[in-house]
Parts: C-alpha cells; structure tokens; sequence
C-alpha cells in the first residue's frame, strides 16, 4: 500500500484532537476494535469498560477517517521497541497498517482523552483531571519545584502548579518511550513558567530536549504537548471529537 502521511508532508503541523466518551458502550465501540481491545474492555467492566472502548474507538475513527482513508476497524496498531530494553510489548505505540509515516500519542483520564498526531517525528501528550493528586508531590516534584509549591498560599495555586508539572513529565517521557517509568522526580518541568519551556531528559542510551506547551483545554483538565526542541513543529488544536453513535 503506498504509504500515508495525512498531509503532514507539506504542513509539519502537530494536530491535537480531544474528546470525552460515554459512561455506557455503544455496540458501534466494539464493532470498531481488534481483538486484543476487546478483551482489555470485557475485563474492565462497568463504566472502565466503556471508557477504554470508547477512547479506542474514537482514536481509531479520528486516523482511519482523517488520514489513512480505512475504515476504523482496518488500523492496526502495534508498538516500537522499549528504548530501554529493546521490548515493543511496552514501547511507544505506532501504526502497523497501513504502512505510513505518521506518528501519534494518546493520554486518557477517565472519559476524557488527548490525541496528537503528526509525521516523521516523535510527540508525547498527557491529559488529567484536576484532583487532589497533590499528595504524592514528594515522588513526582523536584526539591525545587515542591519549593515552589510549598510557596504558594491558595490551594487551587498549589494544585495548578503540581498538574503544570505533572503533565509536562509526563508527555516527555511518553515522548520518549519510557512512559512512567522514569523517576519524575529528577526531571525538572519549570511549572512556575508558563510556557512553553524546554525540558531535558538524559538516561543510560536515552537523552533528548523536548519543548513543551500546556495544551487549553476544557474546565477542569490540564494538558501538555512535548516535541523535539531541535525542530519544533507548529500546533493546530480544537480539533475535538465527540461521542459518536454510529
């Protein structure tokens, strides 16, 4: 199959799509995944199940529909080798077929998820709810940045601060394919910064600079783009999906 790149040849944009699925499952869900999904959401069960089939499914209507011209349920995905360790059984997901240059990274926060796809070049993204996370600070701060927060008086300050941090980490090390893995807390994010900052991350066969933006999104959620710094790519956002009920 000649290989697809939904445009991004001529435009080496960065689009960020976002959604929120339902509480309930549609049939029209699971008519659209493999067989591997399938049996991820009949575990889950209850409303977990319709939230991981409903954020598949839409991940697989918005590439298939909008770039790689196949029905949703014709994309398979499969994963890059671990940086790590050389295992794609938890490396950076990629697009098996249709053979193309597209890459993309997904974040999900119960029903609401973050999609970024691009070509020729790595993205990582990450989504969450605004919560009272706040607490493991100490595993997931650097000395510095829990100075910071430990400066601010108004709670909704300290919480914003600890979410700004949190979600720039993680979509670096998602990024760069080591996911959670990592030790956030020696990866320093600038929260008090308000972006887009540059963020290095350096490991054992593992280093890069990353530039990073918080992403706007609805009330309530915070979320953040990271890109290669040596050749940062413009960003097309709103793109967002909602529920379908085909």
């Amino acid at each position: 199959m000649t290989e697809t790149d939904g445009g991004f040849r001529e435009t080496g944009a960065v689009h960020i799509w976002h959604g929120r699925v339902r509480d309930r499952l549609p049939p029209s869900d699971l008519a659209v995944l493999a067989d591997d999904e399938l049996a991820r959401a009949r575990r889950a069960g209850g409303v977990p199940s319709a939230h991981y089939a409903g954020v598949r499914a839409a991940v697989r209507r918005v590439l298939g529909d909008h770039y790689l011209g196949l029905p949703p349920s014709a994309v398979r995905f499969g994963r890059h080798a671990c940086p790590r360790c050389t295992d794609p059984a938890h490396g950076r997901p990629r697009v098996e077929h249709p053979a193309t240059t597209l890459d993309f990274n997904l974040s999900r926060s119960g029903p609401y998820w973050l999609l970024a796809v691009t070509a020729g070049a790595k993205v990582g993204v990450d989504i969450e709810r605004l919560d009272s996370a706040v607490g493991v600070a100490d595993v997931a701060l650097t000395e510095d940045e829990r100075a910071r927060m430990r400066g601010l008086v108004a709670p909704e300050q300290r919480q914003e601060l600890f979410y700004r941090a949190w979600t720039r980490k993680e979509a670096v090390l998602k990024a760069c394919g080591v996911g959670i893995f990592a030790e956030l807390e020696s990866l320093e994010a600038s929260p008090a910064d308000p972006g887009p900052v540059t963020m290095e991350y350096s490991e054992s066969g593992i280093a890069g600079r990353w530039h990073v933006q918080d992403l706007a999104l609805m009330p309530g959620l915070v979320g953040a783009l990271a890109q290669d710094a040596g050749s940062v790519r413009p960003v097309v956002t709103g793109r967002t999906a909602l529920p379908a009920s085909r």
